[in-house]
């Protein structure tokens, strides 16, 4: 993934600094080699770092699931060892970096991992709506988002409140049906067509991919149904988990088999 660029003053500079903030040619107190308060190397270093931080998700202050989804990294702070940025005083840059980011409109894809009891699930969505869903705190989802949406993919849990609370409710047993709006664009032709008829299906019940195909008008589309039911990149909210074989059999699922166990017997569709 691309980064915002903290030397170029154009769409990328996200400007942490204040007007007091020693520019590019302001060698500060400090002689030439000298990384004191006012050398701008350091400063460019700090900011660098918060902003790849926070456009990837890596660094000392990369957020985790267990961290609460907050991505904050605990006080302190200070200068680390070889002119670099303690993790504390990383965390506040990533924070800033990223709030400064969406006010400005650089920030195409939000993300986060949350906690749920089927494990963690990476949340992204656009300013269009909820993109994606990955089981897993998994780094190849925000690669695959980079590739195939943009490369400006910031760590932002607010923008993915609602799908969280939401998703929080539903897990609780409180909630039946999602009300959010989606970004579809990762899915197209007849597959999109397919997840479309898969959304009418509600909680508590299941079909075949044979009943989606006809449902499409395809009756002879069962494979096609179950390519789209693979590469859902919606799952849970769109519920490929209640799409069994013909007969019952469970068939494949992109979180495992258990987890599709889990959630058919949470919403009362499956004994046992």
């Amino acid at each position: 993934m691309t980064t915002l660029d903290p030397d170029d003053p154009g769409r990328g500079d996200v400007g942490l600094g204040g007007p007091g903030d020693p520019g590019p040619g302001d060698p500060g107190p400090g002689g030439p080699g000298d990384p004191g308060p006012g050398d701008p190397g350091l400063g460019r270093r700090r900011l660098r770092q918060a902003l790849d931080a926070a456009t990837t998700g890596a660094g000392p202050a990369a957020p985790t699931a267990g961290a609460g989804g907050d991505g904050q990294a605990a006080a302190g702070g200070g200068v680390a060892p070889g002119g670099g940025v303690a993790a504390g005083e990383l965390g506040q840059l990533v924070a800033a970096a990223s709030s400064r980011a969406d006010a400005e409109g650089l920030v195409d894809v939000a993300w986060v991992a949350h906690d749920t009891p089927v494990g963690a699930l990476t949340l992204a969505a656009t300013t269009v709506g909820l993109v994606k869903v990955g089981f897993g705190a998994d780094e190849a989802v925000l690669a695959d988002l980079a590739a195939r949406v943009s490369p400006r993919v910031v760590h932002l849990p607010r923008r993915l409140d609602v799908v969280r609370r939401q998703l929080d409710e539903y897990f609780a047993g409180g909630r039946h049906a999602f009300d959010l709006p989606l970004d579809r664009r990762l899915a197209r032709g007849y597959r999109l067509a397919v997840l479309d008829e898969l959304g009418q299906v509600p909680f508590g019940r299941t079909v075949t991919y044979g009943d989606l195909a006809r449902r499409t008008g395809h009756p002879g589309a069962s494979r096609a149904v179950g390519t789209a039911m693979a590469t859902n990149p919606l799952p849970v909210v769109l519920p490929c988990h209640r799409v069994l074989r013909s007969g019952g059999a469970l068939g494949g699922y992109g979180g495992g088999l258990d987890v599709k166990v889990w959630l058919l017997r949470h919403e009362g569709a499956l004994g046992g």
